[in-house]
This record gives C-alpha cells, sequence and structure tokens, in this order.
C-alpha cells in the first residue's frame, strides 16, 4: 500500500469567524460590480502562486495601499492562489507541496495556505483563488471573495458542482484552446441546484446541496491567440446574451492574452482601459499577474528568491502600479460617461 498521511479536518484547521463579516460585504461588492450595480471596475491582481507566506504579506501590504488610494474607482481584490493546475507536471502549489519539491505534504500545506490566507485577509483586501482540487475547497472558501474555474478544469463536472455551491461570485475562464462554448456552458451549470458529494468542517464526505450560483461569469484569458480586443469582447457578449445569461466579462491580461509574456501585460492592460474609457459597461473586471519583482525563477535553480514568481512570469510592483493607475482613469471617465447619458 501506497503511504497515507491524514489530513487535519477543516474544522481543525479552523473557519476564520474574525474575518467573517468583511468577507461577505467584499463577496456583496464584487457581485454589485457584476451585476451593474456599482460603476466601479473589478481588478484581480497579484502573483501567478503564492511560494513564499512572508514575502506574499509584504506584496498584500502594498497593495492594500494602492487599493485604498483607487477605491474611488477601483475594487482590488488580490490573488492568493495556492493551487496551480497543470497540464502534465510541475509544481502543484503551496497547499498540495508547501516544501516544492513534490513530497507532497498536503497536511502541512493546509496548515501553512489557511495561515496565509487568514493573515492576508486580514490586511482587509479581498482575496481570489483559483479552486483546482474540489477536496481542498472546504480549508480555504470561507475567506475567499471571487473565486475562479481555470482553463483545464472548466469542463469538469465536479469543479462546475462545486461552483453552484461556492458563496461567493465564481469566474470561469475559457479552455485553453481558446473556445468560449465550455466555459458559457459552465456558467449555465453552475447557476442551477445540484447534490454531488464533498467533504464536510469535520472530514466526512457528505452530500452537498447547492441552490446555485447567480454570480458565475466569463473571464476571457486567450488561447492560442488572444481574445481582450474589442472585437473578441463583443464576440463573447454576444455569446453569452444568446445562452441566455448576463452580458458581462472580465478579461485576463496574462496567460493567453500576454502570451505567457509579463512585458506584454500593459498593453493589453492599455487595450482594455480604451475599452473602459469609451463606455464598455459590460467589461467589469481585468485581470493582472503582479509581484515583487519583474519575471520568475526556476525552482531547480538553487536558492529562491522570495520576490521572485517561480510559476508564471510577473509584472514588478514598480509596474504594477502605473497600470492600477490607468484603469483607474478609465472607470472613472466610464462612470462620468455614464452620468451624463453618454454610455
Amino acid at each position: 500500500m501506497p503511504d497515507q498521511d491524514t489530513l487535519p479536518t477543516p474544522a481543525e484547521v479552523g473557519a476564520d469567524r474574525s474575518v467573517a463579516e468583511a468577507v461577505a460585504r467584499h463577496r456583496g461588492t464584487v457581485a454589485d460590480v457584476l451585476g451593474g450595480r456599482d460603476p466601479r471596475l473589478l481588478v484581480v491582481v497579484g502573483p501567478c502562486s503564492v511560494h513564499d507566506p512572508a514575502a506574499t504579506l509584504d506584496y498584500a501590504g502594498l497593495l492594500k495601499d494602492a487599493a485604498d488610494r483607487f477605491a474611488d474607482d477601483l475594487v482590488v481584490v488580490m490573488r492568493a492562489y495556492l493551487e496551480k493546475p497543470r497540464t502534465v507536471a510541475g509544481w502543484t502549489g503551496l497547499l498540495p507541496d508547501p516544501t516544492l519539491d513534490g513530497k507532497g505534504d498536503i497536511a502541512t500545506g493546509v496548515r501553512q495556505g489557511r495561515s496565509f490566507l487568514a493573515e492576508a485577509a486580514a490586511t482587509g483586501l479581498p482575496l481570489a483563488y483559483e479552486f483546482v482540487d474540489p477536496m481542498l475547497a472546504h480549508y480555504v472558501a470561507d475567506v475567499v471573495t471571487w473565486g475562479a474555474v481555470g482553463a483545464r478544469t472548466v469542463a469538469s463536472q465536479p469543479h462546475r458542482h462545486l461552483a453552484s455551491w461556492l458563496p461567493m461570485p465564481i469566474g470561469m475562464k475559457n479552455c485553453v484552446s481558446g473556445r468560449l462554448d465550455t466555459a458559457v456552458d459552465a456558467i449555465r451549470a453552475a447557476g442551477l441546484p445540484h447534490a454531488f458529494p464533498g467533504v464536510a468542517a469535520d472530514g466526512r464526505l457528505t452530500t452537498l446541496r447547492s441552490t446555485g450560483n447567480a454570480d458565475a461569469h466569463l473571464v476571457l484569458r486567450g488561447g492560442p491567440t488572444p481574445n481582450y480586443g474589442a472585437a473578441h469582447v463583443a464576440d463573447a457578449l454576444a455569446t453569452l446574451a444568446g445562452a441566455g445569461l448576463p452580458p458581462r466579462v472580465v478579461v485576463d491580461a496574462s496567460h493567453g492574452n500576454s502570451g505567457k509574456d509579463h512585458r506584454r501585460q500593459p498593453g493589453v492592460v492599455a487595450d482594455l482601459a480604451a475599452q473602459v474609457e469609451d463606455g464598455n459597461r459590460a467589461l467589469v473586471g481585468v485581470m493582472v499577474e503582479s509581484y515583487l519583482a519583474d519575471g520568475r525563477q526556476d525552482l531547480a535553480a538553487g536558492r529562491l528568491r522570495p520576490d521572485l514568481s517561480v510559476t508564471d512570469a510577473c509584472l514588478g510592483w514598480d509596474n504594477t502600479v502605473p497600470l492600477l493607475r490607468t484603469l483607474a482613469a478609465a472607470a472613472r471617465s466610464r462612470a462620468r460617461r455614464q452620468g451624463a447619458g453618454l454610455g
């Protein structure tokens, strides 16, 4: 028999009641942005993945200051991703592999990851999270404001069922091929009630029953070619409308839209800002991969820098602030146009 390690239960790791009220308020704010009731722009920004919790908390402090500065125009949510989906192989994230060496000490990972999320939430920032393994969702869900189902899992029935149960807005990314129909089907499925097996707070397998998630929405992340341009956004909105879904999109400036070149993200953001400024109210959010330093490093490179991503290359902090300023100005201009009846 393979080695087996007993995990702590979600209850043993502990729910963070100290931030519960703030998380609920943040979720309501994001839902209002998605529903057009709040004119601000959602910006999900932060590292591709968390590999050094202490350094990421330093980043959170910087982002919190910026979020407060731009709060009139932006709703800033920090990426706090502890799991990484993989096409074949690679580091799977802090929760399943906290030692970054493939040993898979998940018991330590859920404790360390939970501690990090609690400290990050205590800064007052809303947190974003990609739900990769449905079995781990109960360990983190209570502190997450905005969730994602990624391009590699958006066709998965367990992930669609999970999204229907999670109590926060969920972004469904278009699949790696760039096709939208799979994500649109996922949004429709997540909006329905389901009964499915899951992990209870006491660690036992249980039947979870959902009522459907009305705040599931589409995220354009590109594919073999980008899909962030005005024509792509218009096509996505038409596809959503044709499926009877609310016409709203979040656009990821990284991944397929930047060709995984972090240096291209500012150009993508500039294009999206122009669309927002022109009055596109259905473009409700933008995602940016950002961390303390520009670029990335390999796990096999030896001693790791705490300030440099070990997965996708990210924009450094000094190059992130101008993008937030650009997006804030665009959102402010759009709100003025709406107030004047021009958009």
